[in-house]
């Protein structure tokens, strides 16, 4: 699938092939497919006062990391108490499994964490 950026780029490209009858989408059929997926940055701000919304950038990094995209997770502020053993082992988000498990996971499958 093109990216918006060769999109932009080959834009100009197209524009020129349709007025000059041809298939706009045969000039942009030629970029190569990238199969290594997009790129996800997960930015992280609530800590163990919030612990539903405090787990959501690990349980959507693990998703996003099986279906095949590059992420990273940043926590800054108050999330940065989650990478504490105790409070990550005692926080319980409410209708999600407990953060350890969605930590664990997150540390399986080698997503990086910047805090």
């Amino acid at each position: 699938m093109p990216t918006r950026r060769s999109m932009l780029q080959s834009a100009g490209h197209a524009y020129g092939a349709v007025f000059a009858g041809a298939s706009a989408a045969s000039a942009v059929a030629t970029e190569p497919e990238s199969s290594t997926g997009q790129k996800f940055l997960l930015v992280g701000l609530c800590g163990s006062e919030n612990p539903t919304r405090a787990n959501f950038p690990f349980v959507w990094a693990a998703a996003l990391k099986d279906a095949g995209n590059e992420v990273r997770i940043e926590i800054a502020g108050d999330a940065t108490v989650l990478m504490r053993t105790p409070v990550s082992d005692s926080v319980t988000p409410v209708g999600w499994p407990p953060f350890k498990d969605a930590l664990a996971k997150v540390i399986e499958l080698k997503i990086p964490i910047f805090v």
